[in-house]
């Protein structure tokens, strides 16, 4: 019996029709990150800019930085990271938990180690639509305690955004959006629907599992597997231990993308005028003028 919407029979369940695996690279200061989304292969899958499966060890992390135009996703799998910005949010966000962060017109802030040895996390990152990108940041968080968890015929689902087994969450995404976190038992079986006009990937984060058709080639740790069109997906664990993903969906905004690394808007201009406004500390970045992290001003970078 199939878990996910055991009611649901799927007209049209979606293939794999791509499979990039996920290596290593340095980011931020002394920060590794397994990058699929925004490298060379997949620069943007709509509305997705990045996806970043990140492992830092103190003193390495992701001192002050802007964003502007989008959203940032962050889901902590191990350990836990401290964030902070100019407008003196600050918090710590572990193992399970989960932060929604809409930069909107204008963030600055850092994300560092907050617990010994390394900590894991997932962070993606979502476009926002041209009437969106200048909106006012604001923040959602979740405690692990707090997203809803399902589990059913071998099948745990924690619902992050969007619907799954009869559960949704309560994360108000302004770009329309789906994360849900799954967990199989050897032989379970998951069916999901997914709006038919939206993209759709999943992220393998343990173990071994057959997408889209029963007869498909595994797919592996660190792998992201793009989905064509249809109206869901199908997943089986067909091995011995435990399999772990995160399926990941939104709806495209089929809008011209300028991007100038942590600042991303519609157009050239756009980019030059937030450059500016950074550098000015207008527009959104008023704040950043005396602002220095706690990390930063006791940590040599």
């Amino acid at each position: 019996m199939a878990a996910g919407d055991a009611s649901c029979e799927l007209q049209k369940p979606r293939k794999v029709v791509k499979k990039l695996l996920a290596r290593p690279q340095h980011e931020g200061v002394g920060a590794v990150v397994r990058r699929s989304i925004g490298r060379f292969e997949l620069r943007y899958f709509d509305p997705f800019l990045v996806l970043d499966e990140f492992s830092v060890t103190a003193p390495a992390g992701f001192p002050d930085h802007p964003h502007r135009g989008f959203e940032t996703v962050t889901y902590m799998l191990q350990g836990e990271i401290t964030h902070e910005d100019f407008a003196g949010h600050r918090g710590t966000i572990k193992a399970g938990d989960l932060q929604w962060m809409t930069a909107g017109r204008g963030i600055v802030h850092s994300e560092m180690p907050a617990a010994q040895g390394t900590q894991k996390g997932l962070q993606l990152w979502v476009n926002l639509s041209s009437q969106n990108k200048m909106m006012e940041p604001r923040y959602q968080e979740m405690q692990r305690e707090d997203i809803a968890t399902v589990k059913r015929d071998g099948v745990e689902v924690r619902v992050i955004a969007g619907e799954s087994m009869g559960i949704k969450s309560p994360i108000r995404t302004k770009t329309p959006a789906m994360y849900l976190d799954f967990t199989l038992k050897p032989s379970a079986h998951i069916r999901q629907p997914v709006p038919p006009g939206w993209n759709s990937f999943i992220y393998v984060l343990e173990g071994e599992g057959v997408f889209g058709r029963e007869n498909s080639t595994p797919g592996g740790a660190h792998n992201l597997l793009l989905l064509g069109h249809g109206d869901g997906l199908e997943a089986w664990n067909k091995s011995a231990e435990p399999l772990r993903f995160v399926v990941v969906a939104g709806e495209p905004l089929g809008e011209p993308v300028a991007q100038l690394g942590p600042f991303v808007m519609n157009t050239e201009e756009e980019i030059d005028r937030t450059v500016e406004d950074y550098q000015r500390y207008v527009n959104g970045f008023e704040k950043a003028r005396y602002w220095t992290s706690k990390a930063m001003a006791t940590e040599d970078f």
